[in-house]
């Protein structure tokens, strides 16, 4: 064990020695803009979800993934690089998605060691959760499933249906409320031929949470339950200054987000060519009610409560003598 390492502890939630202290890497792949509001959003998550169980959060990045200057100074000393990984004594990882660059990912220039790193979670994980095009690489690599995309960007706040029981799932409705934000989904058929179990379905019949089981349990999310309130306004805002600056369509209005009157003010602006200043304005003055925080915390609550129960009997099972984990 390097003891070194295991000293980089980025985030400690909930009481310690209260119940299993639970070390979870985030693998964090999202481009320099967004990288620090990821990290915040699954550490207030986390933070939230924990409840009284220790839990431990570790920042991980591939160097594969190209940084600039200033994301690069600011990760120094803070973020482990995830060939370290093997040595840091994780009980469970998340892996986020990375802006793509290539045509498919699989020529993306850290798609080897991404799937080093997939294939090296398999074991010696408990649990991997993979958010939205990082559940896309790893069915790909592990099962040549591939990515189509949809006829339009998926954008806003979606009712995700459940689709089966699991303690995933404990305490969630029905129907509850998640965001997506992609140009990509799955085929359903495909995942479920190659023995994935969809544990939540969105209204149009598109396939959103789901399982692959093994030694680590692979828990796949095309949406984005951990975002905070202001994150798809932000998006909605970057994609529309591009557009306006020549680089693709403008982008539609994220739905079932924001209020009917802010709609309509962006509306307004869109019919008469308004300037990127004038949309911030009305964006960054909005207060969208973050109408899924309520089920994100109760998905990774029960995450966390099954990484930690999967770890005791782990331990419990362990021939005497030798060493346990930390």
């Amino acid at each position: 064990m390097n003891h070194e390492l295991r000293g980089i502890e980025n985030f400690a939630f909930g009481q310690r020695g209260l119940r299993a202290t639970v070390h979870i890497g985030l693998v964090n792949n999202m481009p320099d803009a967004a990288l620090r509001a990821t990290e915040l959003q699954f550490a207030r998550l986390l933070k939230e979800a924990a409840h009284d169980f220790d839990v431990r959060l570790h920042l991980f990045a591939m160097p594969e993934i190209s940084r600039g200057e200033v994301a690069r100074s600011r990760m120094e000393g803070f973020y482990a690089d995830v060939a370290d990984l093997p040595d840091a004594g994780m009980d469970a990882l998340i892996v986020t998605g990375a802006e793509p660059r290539a045509e498919t990912l699989d020529r993306e220039p850290y798609w080897p060691a991404l799937t080093r790193l997939i294939d090296w979670a398999q074991s010696a994980t408990i649990s991997t959760l993979f958010s939205c095009l990082a559940a896309h690489a790893v069915v790909l690599h592990l099962d040549g499933i591939k990515r189509r995309p949809l006829p339009k960007k998926i954008s806003g706040v979606f009712d995700s249906l459940r689709a089966g029981e699991d303690p995933l799932l404990t305490g969630l409705p029905a129907r509850f409320a998640i965001p997506h934000s992609r140009k990509n989904g799955l085929p359903e058929s495909d995942l479920i031929s190659n023995r994935y179990r969809i544990l939540s379905r969105l209204t149009d019949g598109s396939a959103d949470i789901f399982l692959r089981e093994g030694r680590s349990r692979f828990v796949f999310l095309q949406g984005h339950p951990e975002y905070g309130g202001e994150t798809l306004g932000r998006e909605y805002l970057r994609d529309l200054a591009r557009a306006l600056k020549g680089e693709g369509a403008p982008p539609d209005i994220p739905e079932n987000y924001f209020d009917r009157v802010t709609e309509n003010a962006l509306q307004v602006l869109s019919s008469r060519q308004a300037r990127i200043e004038n949309y911030n304005d009305v964006v960054m003055a909005a207060v969208p009610l973050q109408t899924w925080r309520i089920h994100a915390l109760r998905l990774y609550a029960n995450w966390i409560a099954a990484i930690a129960a999967e770890k005791s009997r782990r331990r419990a099972a362990r021939p005497t003598g030798l060493r346990r984990l930390a």
